[in-house]
């Protein structure tokens, strides 16, 4: 989503995104024209017209778990981003059973939340089977 028109959009993604992304971007992308959605979520500038960029982990409840709001010279990482969901959604799916260590990718070692972990979060940092 952005301040940018439906038209802006179409175009950006048939000329850019679509020779990044094979098919282009495989979801609707949505114009927050005047910025109303960027001011609840405190990154539209109304002197500039802008939006700063951002990204907004929402689950499906609808609370945001998760967000990154960087400066335009700064991109953001798909990739993390992607990771990120994944993770909320095990969590998510495990009811909370489970959580995700620091640089946690699917397939790898997760953590069980409780009293018994205090203090030995690192064990699982040391395995060879947390990280790849």
């Amino acid at each position: 989503m952005s301040v940018d028109s439906i038209f802006v959009h179409k175009m950006w993604n048939e000329n850019e995104l679509s020779k990044m992304v094979k098919g282009g971007v495989p979801y609707p992308m949505m114009s927050d024209a005047g910025g109303k959605v960027g001011t609840i979520y405190g990154i539209y500038d109304e002197i500039g017209g802008v939006e700063t960029r951002g990204r907004f982990i929402i689950d499906p409840d609808g609370i945001v778990q998760g967000f990154e709001v960087l400066t335009p010279p700064v991109g953001r990482n798909v990739n993390e981003t992607l990771r990120q969901i994944q993770a909320f959604q095990l969590v998510r799916n495990s009811k909370g059973t489970e959580a995700t260590p620091s640089g946690w990718k699917p397939g790898k070692i997760t953590l069980k939340p409780g009293p018994e972990l205090v203090g030995k979060v690192w064990k699982v940092w040391t395995t060879d089977k947390a990280f790849d």
